[in-house]
């Protein structure tokens, strides 16, 4: 495939954004359901592309015609199709460059109620997946033990980290679960802005919530996802001056670093496996893992640096931010874009049943464990925990902004030190990249085991410690 080719595929890119965002400006449904625009860009591409409109042209014509494609051409597609296994190293790399990371013991005391209860919903969702995995998928539809993790990978991970598995599914012959964790994915972020605003309205009216006693509504700007022009601030910073280098080029070459860093510590642990236990055994474990958990890593070990060596505050997080959400979008629209529905409808039974059962957990979670876990202002902190378990973080930060518009309570401060210790081994982490090879490489039952103790120990460290200190 040529430059020109790739080049003319991110112009596609560019077009099902603006599509997307023109979308959500003029269409209310899609405004009250605070739809991304990569989202709404994302299933416009899939509905004019091979699997939806391309299928249809596709019985009038012949089996060599171009129409089989639909509106995007098969290069564009083909390029689509590595695009979120590469965005998604960017995303993971970015998300500690420029942040403060503060010592355990404030993290413990600011957010171990938080994290108790995230740490109890995360791994719940690989007990449940793998149950149900073990219990039905697996002797009735003859779907692998591996299809249990996919609810942790889809609705605790969300788009990103299902695409960043795509490699890892191919090599472990699961294709198929590359197609049922995006298309869960979808219906995590989708349903779970839904059930959030209905919880919050059942909060408000069942006196369950501290900061707010009605539901107000987001200003019609607000729902079109435009910034209020008295409220629009710079987007980034500009920490160095441009004759030396364009200070978005910077920004972009750290997070290159990291990513580099990363890539060097998947090398190096694939060399150790080599010529250690992997000799002994025949086991090639490590060449499993995919890079996007340890691009985080590396971008941990860049931040170290730098805080230590910038001494004139140069690595700048609102524009790390930006980058690291344009790489998301990018990632949205094309793992959207090219999702198969072919396989989400050959496994349709196993997708609902994976879909239902993750919601209905996730529910539970805020109704029953939440105020028995979390001592202070409980239902705004549990939403959003409930967010990120239904696939992205930007999710529960929106149902946060709801629930508490002013920051009246310690909901964001603690959902945000919470996500230094979550981040790395759940919601995409390590535990999340380690899960799929794992359950491969020794079965079920051991992970299921390890999934169960460690939502156990979340649980009554949540019951028993942070739900007795109660004011």
């Amino acid at each position: 495939m040529s430059a020109e080719q790739i080049g003319f595929t991110l112009l596609y890119l560019g077009l099902f954004l603006l599509l997307g965002k023109w979308i959500r400006v003029r269409v209310k449904w899609t405004q009250n359901l605070f739809l991304p625009s990569s989202i709404i860009g994302g299933f416009l591409a899939l509905l004019v592309g091979p699997q939806v409109l391309g299928k249809i042209l596709g019985m009038f014509a012949g089996s060599d015609s171009l129409l089989n494609n639909g509106l995007i051409p098969p290069q564009v597609t083909e390029v689509w199709g590595t695009l979120p296994g590469l965005m998604i190293n960017v995303v993971f790399a970015s998300l500690f460059l420029g942040t403060t990371i503060p010592g355990i013991k404030k993290i413990w005391r600011l957010a171990g109620a938080q994290l108790s209860f995230g740490w109890t919903m995360g791994w719940g969702q690989y007990v449940l997946g793998i149950l149900l995995a073990v219990l039905v998928l697996s002797p009735l539809f003859g779907l692998p033990p591996m299809t249990g993790a996919l609810i942790e990978i889809a609705f605790e991970g969300g788009h990103g980290t299902a695409a960043g598995m795509g490699e890892t599914f191919k090599d472990l012959g699961f294709e198929e679960a590359y197609d049922l964790s995006i298309g869960l994915a979808t219906v995590g972020l989708i349903s779970g802005v839904v059930a959030g605003i209905i919880l919050i309205n059942w909060g408000v009216r069942r006196n369950k919530t501290q900061v707010i006693k009605n539901v107000e509504g987001f200003s019609d700007l607000r729902k079109r996802g435009i910034m209020e022009f008295q409220n629009r601030e710079p987007a980034a910073n500009m920490t160095v001056r441009t004759e030396s280098i364009e200070p978005l080029s910077l920004h972009f070459a750290l997070v290159g670093l990291a990513v580099l860093v990363g890539y060097l510590i998947l090398q190096f642990l694939i060399w150790l496996e080599s010529v250690t236990w992997g000799a002994m055994t025949g086991s090639e474990f490590m060449t499993y893992i995919p890079l996007f958990p340890l691009a985080m890593i590396g971008g941990i070990i860049v931040q170290l640096i730098f805080s230590k060596l910038d001494q004139n505050h140069i690595l700048d997080r609102p524009m790390i931010s930006r980058i690291q959400g344009f790489a998301l979008d990018i990632l949205v629209v094309t793992a959207i874009g090219t999702i198969s529905l072919d396989v989400i409808g050959n496994h349709i039974i196993p997708f609902l049943l994976l879909a239902a059962l993750g919601i209905t957990w996730n529910i539970f979670g805020v109704l029953v464990l939440a105020p028995r876990i979390i001592p202070t202002y409980w239902f705004e902190r549990a939403m959003g925990d409930f967010g990120q378990s239904m696939g992205v973080t930007a999710t529960g930060l929106l149902l946060m902004r709801v629930v508490d518009p002013k920051n009246d309570s310690p909901a964001f401060e603690s959902f945000g030190y919470k996500q230094l210790v979550f981040e790395p081994l759940l919601g995409g982490g390590l535990v999340t990249s380690l899960s799929v090879p794992l359950i491969f490489e020794f079965g079920p039952i051991p992970f299921l085991i390890i999934s169960a103790v460690m939502c156990l120990l979340g649980l009554l460290m949540g019951l028993l410690y942070f739900g007795k200190k109660k004011s």
